[in-house]
């Protein structure tokens, strides 16, 4: 169960945020996928929560958009991380046409519990 945060500068369109939020469900699963949390296609809820945030006055970065991604670690996921992240990139600026935008993915040791 990724999940992601999306930072954005004032600048970014919100047409562009909507697709974004559109797409990036599908897109994340598909990259983080493996043996023991398989991505079948078919999303329910809970499997991927997606919070956005604004830059604040205060913020610094040099990026329209950054995109952070937690997915629990598992080694087969760990193994070829970059890999992965690489290509989250390039389905996204395929998809969404977005240039100047970053990817963090964190594989952290983590727990998840959702109630039915």
């Amino acid at each position: 169960m990724p999940l992601v945060e999306v930072t954005y500068a004032p600048g970014v369109a919100e047409s562009q945020l909507r697709e974004l939020g559109s797409v990036l469900p599908h897109l994340v699963s598909k990259a983080v996928e493996c043996p023991e949390e398989p991505y079948d296609g078919a999303l329910r809820p809970g499997d991927v929560e997606i919070r956005f945030r604004g830059l604040g006055p205060l913020d610094r970065g040099g990026l329209d958009v950054v995109i952070e991604v937690k997915s629990k670690w598992f080694e087969s996921r760990a193994a070829n991380r970059q890999e992965r992240v690489d290509r989250l990139h390039e389905d996204i600026r395929t998809v969404t046409g977005l240039r100047d935008f970053g990817i963090y993915l964190s594989l952290p040791s983590a727990a998840w519990s959702q109630g039915d």
